[in-house]
């Protein structure tokens, strides 16, 4: 999402922000529903869903998470670039989290940071 289309549409922005924080909340409630929904979703778009044997001992390890982690891309950027990957990346700026943590403190939940790559 460009910084024009946030400035254009930021209510539109933090609806689908509030509504994914709503979701987060509810599979986080429901694991056992949210577990079941997401294997439906698998069978219905590829005709095939896991196995109890393989959904049901990975489903723990899965982390729904309402922070984009910055300091992780911050992170694994430094990796790539001393890995000769890529050359070293202009993150600054890439995140705006002012929305979100807008609609977190609104949910009664901590606010994420942007770990130094925020829009200016």
């Amino acid at each position: 999402m460009s910084q024009k289309f946030l400035k254009e549409h930021a209510d539109v922005v933090e609806a689908v922000l509030r509504g994914t924080v709503k979701t987060n909340e509810w599979i986080h409630s429901n694991q056992d529903k949210a577990k079941a929904s997401a294997n439906a979703r698998l069978l219905a778009d590829t005709g095939k869903g896991l196995d109890p044997k393989v959904i049901d001992p990975a489903w723990p390890s899965i982390s729904v998470t309402d922070d984009p982690l910055a300091a992780t891309l911050k992170t694994q950027s430094e990796w790539a670039v001393k890995a000769k990957l890529l050359e070293k990346p202009d993150l600054a700026g890439i995140y705006d989290l002012t929305l979100l943590n807008k609609v977190l403190k609104a949910a009664g939940k901590p606010a994420v940071s942007d770990a130094g790559l925020g829009a200016k």
